[in-house]
């Protein structure tokens, strides 16, 4: 069985290669480009992954490019910075290929090193407060690795292609039935400044975008 992973990328030459070659037996890596100015896409192509492009800018449209992208029944999500290690993907997907779960996010541990600010923190913290009782899940991240049925998630429908992306797929997820779980995994420290919590300014304009999702739905 092979399961795509989709990888949003931006500039993320410094890293993609220990993340791709990392990628367990039966993960086919889809890098979806968001319009690197760096030698990520040549990387990822150099080292087999599929690569695809999304010139229009949003960490939702690269993941949903991937996604269109994909053509294996079970699909993963995770991002391309080596703050998440794709050898725990198999944990992730577990529950599903056992048929418990619908959608499983992996939720962050941090690891020594690892940069995740306290605005962040912060920040993730309080969505994920809402998301539980807006949805009844579990839940204590906003994992960014995840995994789900291919078909299930393009039934869905979701509309937004900024940073609300993530959190749209758990409100419409639970809205349609599914089953949300939560795995651990580890939160290691990554490649490079991060696009959102590296700046007040990428995790404030993460937030407005989760909270646009969240009042829209």
């Amino acid at each position: 069985m092979t399961i795509d992973v989709v990888l949003p990328c931006l500039n993320e030459e410094a890293a993609l290669a220990w993340v791709l070659e990392r990628m367990p037996p039966g993960y086919r890596p889809i890098v979806a480009d968001n319009g690197s100015t760096d030698a990520s896409a040549a990387i990822a192509a150099r080292l087999g992954a599929q690569v695809v492009t999304e010139p229009r800018r949003g960490f939702g449209a690269a993941c949903h490019t991937g996604l269109l992208a994909a053509t294996s029944d079970l699909v993963c999500f995770m991002d391309a910075d080596a703050s998440l290690d794709p050898r725990q993907l198999p944990e992730v997907t577990g529950p599903i290929m056992a048929g418990r779960s619908d959608l499983v996010l992996g939720r962050r541990m941090r690891r020594p090193g690892a940069s995740w600010p306290l605005h962040a923190r912060l920040g993730n913290a309080v969505l994920a407060a809402r998301l539980r009782r807006r949805t009844g899940a579990d839940l204590r991240d906003l994992g960014p690795m995840r995994a789900c049925r291919r078909s299930d998630l393009l039934g869905l429908g979701l509309r937004d292609r900024r940073f609300g992306y993530p959190l749209e797929m758990v409100l419409l997820a639970a809205r349609a039935g599914w089953r949300i779980a939560e795995v651990e995994v580890g939160y290691l420290p990554r490649q490079g400044r991060s696009k959102v919590t590296g700046t007040l300014r990428g995790t404030a304009r993460a937030i407005s975008d989760m909270r646009a999702v969240l009042k829209a739905e």
